[in-house]
């Protein structure tokens, strides 16, 4: 049996207007582009799509644009976590009528909560919910590691799999262990990095912010990571490794992935580079270097379009 979730799912931004509402054509665009290039899902108002800026009308507007715009090609992936636990319901029940069809779920942010009181809050909310779920670790945001124990009761409540973005490899690869006989539970990182490493181990694809501008690029990484083809790993490996030490590193905000992932776009012409407050655009000489590094990236060239 396979898992529910598997390969390449980037963490789409949310394209955004000057006056902060949402770039209908620039999600157009980038919907295309990124089905175009082979993705296997996409996942909306998660940390890269400034789920949390947003305010709930925009949120719903662009789950039903998105859901439209994809048309049940690949899975789509809804991020429902909020301070409020009726307002990530009512989500999570928008989501379900535009057509989504897995729901994301992270410890709600703000307040430190307890392993306990994480479980306890799952055990409320997980029978509520009208689509399969997600769990999403990203601690760094929202002050929860979720421990083993935790992602074990998720999965009695009915969890589908894992996002882990918490950096720690050996938790990573312990969550793997753990599921490995389970084949209706997905381990996703989203490291973009360690990609050929986890998938070795029995892991089953990435939450890939770079794939948000390079998708041929992750989904060709991917595709060597499953026949085990070395040379090529390391190519493709080689180019992703490159994205993190530049277009990622321009700026000295912690902002900077998001706001050098929107710049690219918007110099490929996607969509517009605006994000939400309190997140700014680049100014024009991080937005010059982001140019340079994307002009030295024969993209075309090494992973052509079909």
């Amino acid at each position: 049996m396979n898992p529910p979730l598997k390969g390449i799912i980037p963490p789409m931004i949310t394209p955004l207007l000057e006056n902060g509402g949402l770039d209908i054509n620039g999600l157009q665009n980038l919907i295309v582009y990124l089905l175009e290039g082979g993705i296997h899902g996409i996942f909306l108002l998660g940390t890269t799509g400034e789920g949390p800026s947003l305010d709930h009308p925009l949120r719903k507007q662009l789950i039903s644009e998105a859901c439209t715009i994809v048309d049940k090609k690949v899975p789509v992936l809804v991020c429902i976590t909020d301070t409020s636990f009726e307002e990530s319901l009512e989500l999570a029940n928008h989501a379900k009528e535009a057509g989504a069809d897995i729901l994301v779920v992270a410890p709600p942010y703000y307040f430190p909560i307890s392993q306990k009181e994480m479980q306890d809050y799952l055990e409320d909310l997980a029978p509520k919910l009208p689509l399969p779920f997600l769990l999403y670790n990203m601690p760094s945001c929202t002050n929860l590691h979720l421990s083993i124990d935790t992602v074990k009761r998720a999965r009695r409540l009915g969890a589908i799999g894992i996002k882990d973005s918490s950096g720690n490899q050996d938790y990573l690869f312990s969550l793997i262990e753990e599921f490995k006989n389970d084949m209706q539970f997905s381990v996703i990182t989203g490291n973009e990095a360690i990609l050929p490493e986890m998938t070795k181990r029995g892991g089953h694809g990435a939450v890939a912010g770079g794939a948000n501008f390079f998708p041929r690029l992750f989904v060709a990484l991917y595709n060597a990571c499953m026949i085990n083809d070395t040379k090529a790993i390391s190519k493709h490996l080689e180019w992703v490794n490159w994205i993190s030490d530049t277009i990622y590193n321009v700026g000295k905000e912690e902002s900077r992935y998001v706001k050098g992932t929107k710049c690219a776009l918007s110099l490929m012409g996607l969509c517009q580079e605006y994000s939400a407050r309190p997140i700014t655009p680049f100014n024009e000489t991080e937005r010059a270097m982001v140019a340079n590094f994307l002009a030295e990236f024969p993209y075309e060239k090494e992973y052509p379009s079909v």
